[in-house]
């Protein structure tokens, strides 16, 4: 059924409340898509591509409605400013399959077309109304999204000029926020725990660092999670179930962190010693899956190389700086130990001593008394 199908790429459109979603055909020029939008089973929808121009006028025209046997059907028909009383008319490039389907007050039209000229930049309308003549879809309002349902869309990045809240910009955003909270800021934040409490001159400002890196990568990566979801529930159809679920697992184990924070036993307590360890466990989780979903990300979203190239130089320099952070506090850790250990048995020698002193000495009184 073509509702269950998947596409590579979906636009949430800037009108009309209406999505459209498509998969691109190198190889024979021809474009998988299925256009959807809020419509009561009285009214009708359309989708246009425009091959000579922007704007409805020249526009090949794909309608949904229902007929009078209250069937969905589905019609074809060249718009001009000159003719738009629409009747079922081949368009000017050609259409291997179509269908219709209403569905909780969304209709949608599923297609596969030819691309005029095997052109990938687009120009696109579309549309809905309720008004009919003889049956046939006839007109929309002539003002506010009705005339302004019109874009020219490049099918290979998704980039959509006219739309400024178009699907490749929330996406962006997604990555963005998301790369530095939960990839850079959490990160930072592990470290600055690991290694600054070992000095002492650091303490306790090296625990107010870490909450303020941490709860600042908490807040920005919930901005990001909440992206996502809008960017989901704007692509039915097309899902990233491995993407999406670590994503929901990372949320989870970070909003426990938070409250564990909240619960944080006091440093004599006895149940502190575990709950450092869940801490470490929780934190450490979270830092490896984000970096591992910051990847996935990536291989979705298919950015220039740079963006990428620039996330491995961070992630790698943050990992050099944790291996000689690692190696110095553990030098000067050990350094401590011996100092303390020499010191104690300073002490313990001291102690001996004076006590041999005392009983040689009450034993010389002794012996003199004697």
């Amino acid at each position: 059924m073509p509702e269950n199908k998947l596409y590579s790429l979906c636009n949430s459109l800037p009108q009309l409340s209406a999505n459209l979603h498509w998969t691109y055909h190198p190889s024979n020029s021809t474009v998988d898509i299925a256009y959807r939008a809020p419509q009561s089973s009285d009214g009708w929808i359309a989708w246009a591509l425009n091959p000579t121009a922007t704007g409805m006028n020249g526009a090949e025209t794909i309608f949904a409605f229902y007929d009078s046997k209250g069937v969905m059907t589905t019609v074809t028909y060249p718009i001009t400013y000159t003719n738009t009383t629409v009747r079922n008319s081949s368009l000017s490039f050609k259409i291997y399959s179509m269908s219709s389907q209403f569905s909780n007050n969304v209709m949608s039209i599923y297609a596969t077309i030819e691309l005029p000229n095997n052109k990938t930049k687009v120009n696109h309308v579309w549309q809905s109304s309720t008004i009919f003549t003889n049956g046939m879809p006839s007109g929309h309002a002539a003002t506010g999204a009705n005339v302004r349902s019109t874009a020219t869309l490049d099918l290979l990045s998704g980039e959509s000029s006219g739309s400024g809240n178009s699907r490749l910009h929330r996406k962006n955003i997604h990555g963005v926020l998301n790369a530095v909270s939960w990839g850079i800021l959490m990160p930072i934040g592990a470290i600055i725990a690991r290694y600054m409490r070992v000095f002492k001159s650091a303490d306790p400002a090296w625990f107010y660092l870490h909450v303020a890196c941490q709860c600042s990568a908490y807040i920005v990566g919930v901005a990001g999670w909440g992206t996502g979801l809008k960017l989901g529930s704007d692509s039915k159809g097309i899902t990233y179930d491995s993407h999406r679920d670590i994503g929901i697992a990372l949320f989870s184990l970070a909003t426990l962190q938070v409250f564990a924070l909240l619960l944080r036993p006091k440093k004599d307590h006895k149940y502190r010693l575990y709950w450092n360890i869940y801490h470490h466990v929780i934190g450490y989780t979270v830092i490896i899956l984000s970096v591992i979903n910051i990847f996935k990300g990536f291989d979705i979203l298919d950015p220039e190389r740079k963006w990428k190239h620039a996330y491995i130089a961070i992630i790698v320099t943050l990992g050099g700086i944790a291996v000689a952070l690692e190696a110095i506090t553990w030098g000067i850790v050990l350094k401590r130990k011996r100092s303390d250990s020499s010191e104690k048995s300073h002490r313990g020698t001291n102690g001996v001593n004076g006590l041999n002193g005392t009983n040689g000495y009450g034993a010389s009184r002794q012996h003199q008394v004697t």
